[in-house]
This record gives structure tokens, C-alpha cells and sequence, in this order.
């Protein structure tokens, strides 16, 4: 470990910090519809959630490998092009969670790195056509799939129980929610938290600790799945009442159906390597739900500016990333400036969080900006 220096340790923290924000960001995928139809009490959810995060972190590799060297040439990056793509990401999560925006954490990272890497290294740094097929691809097809499976699974499951008494639907539902949330979990774990894994073995290849292609040592596992436990454990409560409350009312079957076609297309994802956004495809099964159940209420002014953030995401990372590695690639003082101007930032988002301030006791009420309804 002689090649680590201070600067790779301060891009390792700054990988952490951003696997935390993650964490945070996407507790509402696992745990948004759970919370909202009262399968389990929201502290109770957030806790299993961490800890099957942290599970999940351990049962694969392939997603952190297509990160580490995938979507950049790991023979032109360098740690400051790594803590400038940092930057954009953590701070397009902060900004999205401010505004209760379900967008995609996955997205923020990869176009925070694709736009620092091509600021310090050129054009030829990016894989384009890795970009293309293992995150442009999926992040168009995922949420299509998993909202049609929701909304089949949806349909069936109402038809199949309608002449059912309903506290018996939705007591059995409930309790297949508990299992189909912790499976979510399980899988995001599986996906998300490699790719802060891939960010810190692309950072120790470019110094050399590491040899070109290679896979995260066990410590940099460990040390990602503990930080997205801990940030899962702490709740993104502002994105769990958008996803739980604001796209549509969710019933403990559209609960069910949403976990379980969420858990299914993320594990065969991960499987392949491919680095999906979870909290694409979770939005798009709960989607899928509200389409699915007769009369249901779909809030397509929540979606529409959940699309949005989905649009602008990898861009809007990718300039702040862009940027950032301009000053952050001059030098140690380049980094601290950058490092600096982040931090303040930071702290501006958060206290402009403390306004309005969503928790465990309030999430489940309905978001105050009016929202358009369609049958």
C-alpha cells in the first residue's frame, strides 16, 4: 500500500461520503411502499434496510468491475479526476433529496466521472460504448420492464382476490411486503453499493496500488456496504414520501407487486453487470402499480418532474464533475479549493433542508406542492 498517499486517502473518504449519501438516497426504493401502506413501522424499515445493504455488498463483484473499468480508461485517470467526479455526484444527490426527487444516484456518479475524466484526460479517457450498453441501455429498458411486470402482477393480484374479504388481502400482502422490501434491499445492495467500491479500485489503480482489471479488495467491500447500511439506516425520508405518497396511493398488493418486479430486474442486472439505477426501476414499478389497480390515482405531474431529474441527471453531474476537475486537476491547491466550495454547498442544501423538515413522524403525509391527478 505504499502508492496510497494522502491524496488517494482523502479521494477514499470522499467515495465514502458520496456511498452515504446514496445510502440515504435510496432508502424509498427498498422501503417507500412498505412505509406507506404500514407493513412496517418506518424506523423498523430503515433498520432492515441497512443491514441487508450491507449483506447484499458481499454477493457481488460485476457491477464494481464494469465501474473500476468500464465506463473510463483506467490508465489516464488520476485520484483528482476520481474526486472531482465525486464532487458532481454528491452534490446532484443532495440537490435531488432536497427537493424530494427520486433521481438516480447510479446516474450522478457516472456522469460526475464521465465529465471529469473527460475534462483531465480528453475524449479518449471515456468508454463511450461501454457507456451506451451497460448504463444508457438499461437505464432506458429497466424501468419499462419493471413497470410492466408491476402492472401485470398488479392486475392479477386484484382479479385473483376480488372476491376475498380485503383485511384478509391486505393483512396477507403485508406481511409478502415485509419479504419482497427486504429482497429489494438485499439487491440494491448488490448494485449500488459496488459502485463505490468500483470508484475506490479505480482510484487505487490509477496509483498503482492495484493491478489494471483488478477486482475491490475485501476491505474496500466492507468498508462500502457498512457506510450505505449506515446511510440507508438513517432514511431518506423526504424520497420516501415522494415514492410512497406522491406518485400514487398504494395499496399492501401494489406494494408487493412493485418489491417483487423491482428485486427481480435488479438481481438479473447486477448478475450481468450491468449498472442500473434502482431507484429507476423501483419508481418505474410503482408506476406500473398505480396502472394496474382499477381507478387507481396516478400523480403524472410527480412523474413528470421525476422524469426530468432523470434526464438532467447524468448531464447536469457530469458539468458540475467537468468543472470541478478543471480546478482540481491543477494541483493540491486545485483540490482543496474544489474540496472547499463542495463542503459549502453541502451545508447550504442541508440547511435549506431544515425549512421543512421530513421525518419518520411525517412521511407519510402527503407532499404540500400540488400535484395534478389523472384517473
Amino acid at each position: 500500500m505504499e502508492h496510497v498517499t494522502f491524496l488517494v486517502v482523502v479521494v477514499i473518504i470522499t467515495a465514502l461520503a458520496f456511498d452515504f449519501t446514496n445510502g440515504f438516497h435510496d432508502t424509498a426504493n427498498a422501503m417507500a411502499t412498505s412505509i406507506a401502506t404500514g407493513a412496517l413501522r418506518p424506523k423498523v424499515a430503515v433498520a432492515i434496510s441497512g443491514v441487508l445493504n450491507i449483506v447484499g455488498a458481499f454477493l457481488s463483484v460485476e457491477v464494481a468491475k464494469t465501474i473500476s473499468g468500464g465506463i473510463v480508461d483506467d490508465k489516464l485517470v488520476t485520484p483528482p479526476m476520481v474526486f472531482a467526479g465525486l464532487i458532481g455526484a454528491i452534490l446532484w444527490n443532495l440537490l435531488t433529496w432536497l427537493f424530494g426527487l427520486p433521481s438516480s444516484s447510479s446516474h450522478a456518479l457516472f456522469g460526475g466521472l464521465i465529465g471529469a475524466v473527460w475534462v483531465g484526460a480528453g475524449m479518449r479517457g471515456v468508454h463511450f460504448e461501454t457507456v451506451l450498453q451497460k448504463i444508457l441501455v438499461p437505464a432506458l429498458v429497466s424501468p419499462l420492464i419493471a413497470g410492466f411486470v408491476a402492472m401485470t402482477a398488479t392486475y392479477l393480484a386484484y382479479t385473483i382476490t376480488a372476491k376475498a374479504r380485503h383485511e384478509s388481502v391486505t393483512s396477507t400482502f403485508r406481511f409478502g411486503q415485509i419479504v419482497s422490501a427486504s429482497l429489494v434491499s438485499l439487491a440494491h445492495g448488490t448494485n449500488d453499493a459496488q459502485k463505490t467500491m468500483g470508484v475506490i479500485t479505480l482510484t487505487l489503480i490509477s496509483t498503482g496500488a492495484l493491478a489494471s482489471g483488478s477486482g475491490p479488495p475485501l476491505w474496500v467491500i466492507a468498508a462500502a456496504g457498512l457506510t450505505i447500511g449506515l446511510g440507508t439506516y438513517l432514511g431518506g425520508w423526504r424520497i420516501i414520501r415522494t415514492m410512497g405518497k406522491g406518485i400514487t396511493e398504494i395499496e399492501s398488493p401494489q406494494g408487493f407487486a412493485a418489491e417483487a418486479s423491482a428485486t427481480t430486474v435488479i438481481l438479473a442486472s447486477s448478475h450481468l453487470g450491468f449498472a442500473l439505477s434502482t431507484t429507476q426501476v423501483v419508481s418505474g414499478a410503482i408506476l406500473g402499480t398505480g396502472l394496474g389497480r382499477r381507478l387507481a390515482q396516478v400523480r403524472w405531474g410527480v412523474a413528470g418532474r421525476m422524469a426530468l431529474a432523470w434526464l438532467l441527471t447524468l448531464p447536469a453531474a457530469a458539468a458540475v464533475g467537468g468543472v470541478a476537475a478543471a480546478v482540481a486537476t491543477t494541483g493540491t491547491l486545485g483540490v482543496t479549493i474544489a474540496a472547499l466550495v463542495a463542503l459549502a454547498a453541502s451545508a447550504g442544501l442541508y440547511a435549506a433542508s431544515r425549512r421543512d423538515p421530513v421525518h419518520a413522524g411525517n412521511v407519510n403525509e402527503l407532499p404540500a406542492v400540488p400535484q395534478q391527478v389523472a384517473a
